[in-house]
């Protein structure tokens, strides 16, 4: 009994120590990012190419992704509402619903599974085929030319996606609750438009998503990076970026919703 729990104890200190450090040298990759930023910003043509890799290539699963959200908030945000007599309120429902919550948070757990996978799969693969020791040996360093300009392209593409998400959510709200149950138009977009402001909702939404954007590209490039240089080094990368980003959004969700909209 006493081996087993020594056994214990012994495995969660060495996994608490192993994941301290992990988040030591994230801090340590984080500071050199921003050591690269002026250099990044410097060849900004290669930031550029990033949000087009990165943010036009996602855009059609978070178009479709938000359309979908849309339609499923109009049916049930009017069943919701029709049994209190405030069907009216539709617009002003779905309208905050995805400003403040399912537009940034959704579109960061679809950035992550398909953009953050992405980046975690090529640095992963550059790191295997010794391309960025290669690069080392020449006397460029990776994270200046490789990895700031895509780590800045995730934070640039993130609030532009998550607003494009919400926009599509409300057309597709709309769709639904207008033209398919017959909701009054005027009443849905006066609504929508008295009970939104523009500070506290729409800036703390694209807020959340910047944050969410610093978050994943960060847990992307990093696995990546450090990822093992064999093929199942990467695929397990890849895996490990999926997880910690979709923990780390929701966590940082929670956070930041207690902070913003607390009234207390």
């Amino acid at each position: 009994m006493l081996q087993l729990l020594t056994s214990l104890i012994y495995t969660i200190g060495r996994h608490s120590v192993k994941q301290i450090c992990a988040i030591g040298r994230m801090g340590i990759f984080f500071v050199s990012i921003l050591r690269a930023m002026p250099a990044a910003l410097g060849r900004f043509y290669l930031i550029v190419q990033q949000i087009h890799f990165i943010g036009n290539y996602s855009l059609v699963i978070i178009s479709v992704s938000g359309l979908f959200v849309g339609f499923v908030l109009g049916l049930q945000g009017y069943y919701t509402l029709v049994r209190y007599g405030s069907e009216q309120a539709l617009g002003v429902l779905v309208a905050l619903a995805l400003m403040r919550e399912l537009g940034p948070v959704v579109t960061a757990l679809l950035f992550a599974g398909r953009a953050g996978t992405s980046l975690t799969a090529e640095i992963g693969l550059m790191r295997a085929g010794e391309q960025l020791a290669a690069m080392e040996m020449m006397g460029v360093d990776p994270v200046r030319r490789i990895v700031a300009p895509r780590y800045w392209g995730c934070v640039i593409s993130m609030p532009i996606l998550a607003i494009i998400f919400s926009a599509i959510g409300v057309i597709g709200a709309w769709v639904v609750g207008v033209g398919l149950i017959g909701t009054d138009n005027g009443a849905f977009w006066s609504q929508m438009q008295d009970g939104v402001d523009f500070y506290s909702d729409i800036l703390n939404g694209v807020l959340k998503s910047v944050v969410f954007g610093f978050a994943v590209g960060l847990i992307a490039l990093f696995q990546g990076y450090h990822a093992r240089p064999t093929p199942e080094g990467v695929s397990r990368a890849t895996t490990r970026t999926v997880v910690v980003s979709s923990l780390m959004v929701l966590g940082l969700d929670f956070m930041m919703t207690a902070s913003m909209f607390s009234t207390i």
